[in-house]
C-alpha cells in the first residue's frame, strides 16, 4: 500500500505545520482512504554530529585493530573527569572498528537510548577493554545505504550526495534531519477503484476534499507558476513512434490510446540523484538506484504517471507499438526469457525492419536489451496510457 510522507504531500496541498501522521490519517479516512499503519522514523533517540578528538588504535588478541576514540558531541559531552570512562576532554568515549577516519573528522554518533533500524537499541557497554558510550555509525547501520566498509565522515558523505557546499554542523547538532531519517510516514489502504491515490497528487487532491485545504495540481499545464515558459511542443526532442495496425482493439478495448517519447541527452552516468529525491523515494518505500531510474520512479510516485527509461544509444528508430507474434520471446530485466502471447502488447524498436525487436511488455515489465546501465548518457523516456 502507498506511503504518504507529509513533507512531500505538503508540496501539493496546504497541510498545516505540525500535522502528525495520526492527524493526517483521521482526515483521509473521511474520504475513504483508510490507515494501514503509521511507520515510525527509521531512527529514534539521540543521533548527533560528532567531532573526533582522539583516536587510539590498538591490536586486539583476535588480530583486529580497534580504535578507542574521544568524540566531541556538544551538549551531550561528559564534563572533564566525569562519565563512564573519565577523560580530560569534554567528550564521550566510543570504541570503533572502522579505519576510514581520523582525528578532526566530523562523524555521526548514535548515543545510548537511540534505536536504529531493525529495533537495534544502543546502550553503553564495555568492549575491547573500554566502555563504548555510543556508536559511530555507517550508512548500513542507519538504513540509508549499503556501505558498511567504514563509518560516515560527514563532509565526504555530503559531497557524495551533491551537498558539498553545505556547512558542516557543530558537534551535538541533531543528525536525523541532516540524513533524512526523521519523519513518521502514513501508510494507507487503497481500494481497486482509487488507483490514483498511489500518487502524491491523488492523495493531495483527496486531502483537499476532506479538509478544504488549497490544492495545486502539479500536472496542470495551464498553471503559469508550474510552467512559466509554457508547455514544450510535442515535436521538440521527440522520438518517432508508430502504432502498428494490430494494436486494434481486442474485446472492443484498445491496448493503448496514447504513447509519447522524448530524448534527454548528456546525462552524467556518475551523478547521483539529489539527496532530497533519494530521501523521498526511501520514505515512499522505494530504493534509490541511479539518476535516470530515480527520476522516473519519482515522477510516477508524484504524479501517478508511470514512465520507462531506455538507453537511447541502444535503440533503432522508430519505436513501434504492436501485438506480439505467436511464439515470440522477450528477455526481461530479471534475465528470464519468456514466451509471449499473441494478445500481449509490446513496445518494439526497428534494427531489422519496423517493429522487429521487442523491448518491453507494455505497462508490465521492461526488457534487458535497452536497459539503463552505468555508462548511459542519453535516455529515451516513454509515457503512455495503456488499457488497465
Amino acid at each position: 500500500m502507498p506511503y504518504v510522507p507529509i513533507e512531500w504531500l505538503r508540496e501539493h496541498v496546504d497541510v498545516p505545520a505540525g500535522t502528525t501522521a495520526a492527524e493526517l490519517a483521521a482526515d483521509l479516512v473521511k474520504v475513504g482512504l483508510e490507515e494501514e499503519r503509521i511507520v515510525p522514523p527509521a531512527v529514534t533517540g539521540p543521533l548527533v554530529v560528532g567531532r573526533v578528538l582522539t583516536r587510539d588504535a590498538k591490536e586486539q588478541s583476535n588480530g583486529k585493530l580497534i580504535n578507542y576514540c574521544r568524540v566531541d558531541v556538544g551538549a551531550y559531552n561528559d564534563a572533564p573527569g566525569t562519565g563512564k570512562e573519565p577523560s580530560d576532554l569534554p567528550s564521550r568515549g566510543i570504541v570503533c572498528g572502522a579505519h576510514n577516519f581520523d582525528v578532526g573528522d566530523t562523524v555521526v554518533v548514535c548515543l545510548p537510548g537511540a534505536v536504529l533500524p531493525g529495533d537495534f537499541a544502543i546502550s553503553a557497554r564495555k568492549t575491547y577493554g573500554h566502555v563504548s558510550d555510543g556508536m559511530i555509525c555507517s550508512e548500513r547501520e542507519l538504513g540509508i545505504g549499503d556501505d558498511h566498509s567504514g563509518i560516515i565522515v560527514l563532509d565526504r558523505w555530503l559531497a557524495a550526495h551533491g551537498r558539498a557546499n553545505e556547512e558542516i554542523p557543530a558537534p551535538g547538532t541533531d543528525a536525523i534531519g541532516i540524513l533524512g531519517l526523521g519523519e513518521e510516514v502514513l501508510e494507507i489502504n487503497i481500494t481497486p477503484d482509487r488507483g490514483y491515490c498511489f500518487s502524491m497528487r491523488g492523495v493531495a487532491r483527496e486531502y483537499s476534499h476532506a479538509t478544504g485545504a488549497a490544492f495545486t495540481d502539479p500536472a496542470d499545464a495551464t498553471n503559469p507558476e508550474l510552467f512559466p515558459n509554457g508547455v514544450t511542443a510535442a515535436g521538440e526532442g521527440g522520438f518517432p513512434v508508430h502504432f502498428a495496425a494490430d494494436t486494434a482493439p481486442i474485446h472492443d478495448r484498445p491496448g493503448v490510446d496514447r504513447y509519447v517519447a522524448r530524448v534527454v541527452r548528456g546525462i552524467d552516468p556518475n551523478a547521483a540523484s539529489p539527496k532530497w529525491m533519494q530521501d523521498r523515494l526511501t520514505a515512499a518505500g522505494m530504493r534509490p538506484i541511479s539518476l535516470a531510474v530515480d527520476v522516473t520512479n519519482y515522477v510516477m510516485l508524484d504524479l501517478g504517471q508511470p514512465l520507462h527509461a531506455f538507453d537511447a544509444n541502444k535503440l533503432s528508430g522508430p519505436i513501434v507499438v504492436r501485438r506480439a507474434k505467436a511464439g515470440e520471446t522477450l528477455t526481461f530485466l530479471d534475465e528470464v526469457t519468456r514466451t509471449l502471447d499473441a494478445e500481449d502488447l509490446l513496445i518494439c524498436d526497428s534494427p531489422a525492419g519496423e517493429g522487429s525487436r521487442p523491448l518491453v511488455l507494455a505497462g508490465v515489465f521492461g526488457g534487458a536489451e535497452t536497459e539503463i546501465d552505468a555508462t548511459t548518457t542519453d535516455v529515451l523516456i516513454e509515457a503512455a496510457h495503456f488499457d488497465p
